[in-house]
């Protein structure tokens, strides 16, 4: 089967699938290109903002907060519908809406699968910024979205899954950010997690430093806005005096971001510090850590590496947020100091001996079954996923072996589907010898066969290897696109007359399409639940992320945001903590999330001590007190429980459990909370 073949196969069956194209989303006579709407982020009080779904419960609360705080919402759309609400204008149209109320951004929060419709219509109308939060949206859905903006340069897009950004001097927000911890500053912080960006507000606020705009990349695979695109934007703002990213596994926005900090330290006589924090240290290799983008594909550097490249162009990076604040403001007094910022001779230095000199960490995998099922992805047995190739007439081994790489994965910087290649297979030796080749869905016959050249010399396959090497990779991207795969790794032996056998097979899908829009059933129902870890199972039913840990495990982690969830566990193990799980309640804390979260956790009988660590974002304080007191009791619980509450009304949380006599600490410092919970396990055990 050739790309042309496949690709036209795709997109027609898009069509059925999806909703229909549209045949032009730019009336801009101007060839342009994406990149060209990165200064469509520079919100401010002069940035007139539409709802997309504007009378709906969560757009109707998050329009009132945003209005109280400064933005200037001039409007809102619901379909086929005129009137007021908030005492602003309703239009049945976002072309009406347009026409009438002259938007600069759009937030868009329409309910269920229509996201992607409305942010598709915001694209035809040419809005200059749209924000997307909402999560769970279908991967393949969002490429298509993406091929659609690479062909116009009229529209920016922030999101999807992300809290959306805020200029704090402009008092402008377009998402849901909780407004109590901002203040207008000096730091630029863009961020993958959005609870993890809340600590970093939190920490340059407490420092008195506040912030100018925060950026929201988001936790899926593709972003609408990236971190080097933020940082553009960063590097020409006066106000803008220290910038921070908050990262974690999956993908390579990090590396670069890095290479653009490299960049720009070239040409520039006194640069802006750049701190950051990474999430995913101890993640086990190929799990979903609660974020949709939160895996390593083949190719993808892990976090350590990632840590050491942005270390090697002089960002500080700290191993938690709250050390973001007073870290920022060390840098920005060298800064003025005419020291330039440089991480050499200042906290950056004393970070990396920190970081490379402390006792070896101790090893955590993941539990052992290879369909441990996650939020938003479903692994395949390799057996089924071999049987799947099998049905499509490719060659399959008697044997397993190394041999080679060849892989459909994606490649998250250009925002495109890529066939990834390497010319072994072994984990170790995936990055950097491996190279991604992306592709649009409509390639002709002849980029196809320069492609199959390039992975041909990537691969150290002779001439003869080409013709199967184009049908094998024809075969996986038609399964890619067809059964809206995620990543598709497969390892092949070639031989000397040129036959190509797939001796293994790791094939990971979007289970989205299913749970939001109810595609791909027959690839749904190939999951195998009795296989599964029972508390992940559980888990997942409570809406909730969870990973069981091997080894001694003897401290149970509960909190809410995976980004925070994936650097408490990392920070656990590097001040000696065995931490049992990776929980991640999701966006919220309330008494029905925690108390199951109890459950989930005490299950395990490894457990010694639990340590919750939540942020009181939209949540407050108070009532996550309330709730962990709540549950507490219903459970009676007999291991002990250390509490960290940050955000609105932390103190007000923190009283309540001090004052409750049950068998439960409360802090506001993560250091001492973590000391206390590892000292209360270790002595347990």
């Amino acid at each position: 089967m050739s790309l042309t073949a496949f690709s036209q196969g795709w997109r027609a069956s898009s069509r059925i699938v999806h909703s229909a194209t549209r045949s032009s989303f730019s009336t801009s006579t101007k060839l342009g290109a994406y990149e060209d709407t990165i200064k469509n982020l520079k919100i401010g009080k002069h940035t007139r903002v539409l709802y997309q779904g504007f009378t709906g419960r969560q757009a109707t609360a998050n329009a009132k907060e945003s209005i109280a705080y400064g933005t200037n919402v001039v409007g809102g759309v619901k379909p086929g519908t005129t009137g007021e609400h908030l005492g602003l204008p309703v239009l049945p149209d976002v072309r009406t809406a347009v026409k009438e109320l002259k938007p600069d951004a759009s937030a868009i929060y329409v309910p269920g699968n229509g996201t992607v419709a409305a942010m598709e219509e915001a694209i035809e109308n040419e809005i200059s910024l749209i924000v997307a939060v909402a999560e769970h949206i279908p991967l393949h859905d969002v490429m298509r979205v993406q091929q659609i903006l690479r062909t116009q340069s009229k529209t920016r897009l922030v999101g999807a899954n992300c809290p959306g950004i805020i200029n704090t001097w402009g008092r402008c927000r377009l998402g849901f950010q909780p407004l109590p911890f901002f203040k207008d500053g000096n730091i630029g912080i863009v961020a993958k997690s959005g609870t993890l960006s809340y600590e970093a507000v939190a920490s340059t606020t407490r420092a008195g430093l506040g912030q100018t705009y925060c950026i929201s990349m988001g936790g899926d695979i593709l972003a609408g806005t990236n971190f080097v695109e933020a940082l553009e934007i960063f590097e020409h703002d006066d106000q803008t005096e220290g910038i921070v990213l908050v990262g974690e596994i999956g993908g390579r926005a990090e590396i670069d971001a890095a290479e653009w900090i490299r960049a720009y330290k070239k040409r520039t006589a006194n640069p802006k510090p750049f701190m950051a924090v990474i999430g995913g240290v101890e993640s086990p290799t190929g799990r979903v850590m609660g974020h949709a983008g939160a895996w390593r594909s083949p190719g993808d550097a892990t976090a350590r590496e990632k840590i050491a490249i942005l270390e090697k162009e002089g960002v500080v990076v700290v191993d938690h947020p709250e050390k973001l604040g007073e870290g920022m403001k060390k840098l920005l007094a060298g800064r003025s100091s005419g020291a330039g910022g440089k991480a050499a001779s200042g906290p950056g230095a004393m970070q990396k001996r920190g970081y490379h000199t402390m006792r070896t960490r101790p090893t955590i995998v993941a539990s052992n079954s290879p369909t441990a099922a996650q939020k938003r992805t479903l692994i395949l047995k390799p057996q089924q996923a071999l049987d799947m190739l099998r049905d499509r007439g490719v060659k399959i081994a008697e044997s397993k072996g190394s041999g080679k790489m060849l892989a459909v994965s994606i490649d998250r910087s250009k925002r495109m589907p890529a066939i990834v290649a390497s010319p072994t297979s072994e984990p170790s030796q995936m990055f950097p010898q491996s190279r991604r080749y992306e592709f649009e869905y409509g390639s002709n016959d002849a980029s196809a066969d320069e492609m199959i050249t390039k992975v041909a010399e990537r691969l150290q396959v002779s001439d003869n290897a080409k013709p199967a090497l184009k049908e094998l990779i024809g075969n996986l991207v038609d399964l890619y696109m067809t059964k809206e795969a995620q990543a598709l790794r497969t390892n092949i032996a070639v031989s000397e007359t040129g036959e190509i056998e797939v001796t293994d097979a790791q094939f990971r899908f979007d289970d989205a399409a299913f749970r939001s829009s109810k595609r791909q059933q027959d690839i749904h129902q190939l999951r195998d639940i009795e296989s599964e870890v029972p508390e992940e199972v559980a888990a997942e039913k409570e809406g909730m992320a969870y990973v069981k840990m091997s080894g001694p495990g003897t401290l149970g982690t509960i909190v809410n945001g995976a980004g925070l969830a994936m650097n408490t566990v990392d920070a656990l193990i590097a001040r000696g903590g065995h931490p049992a799980n990776f929980l991640d309640t999701g966006g919220k804390a309330t008494k029905e999330t925690i108390k199951a979260s109890f459950q989930i956790v005490t299950s395990d009988p490894r457990v010694k001590a639990i340590f919750v660590n939540i942020f009181g974002g939209l949540t407050l304080g108070d009532m996550i007190a309330n709730g962990i007191l709540l549950a507490f009791k219903d459970l009676d619980l007999k291991v002990p429980v250390v509490v960290r509450i940050r955000g609105t009304n932390e103190a007000d949380g923190q009283k309540l459990i001090q004052e409750s006599g049950l068998k439960i600490d409360a802090f506001d410092s993560f250091e001492e909370a973590a000391e206390r919970a590892i000292k209360l396990a270790n002595d347990a055990s």
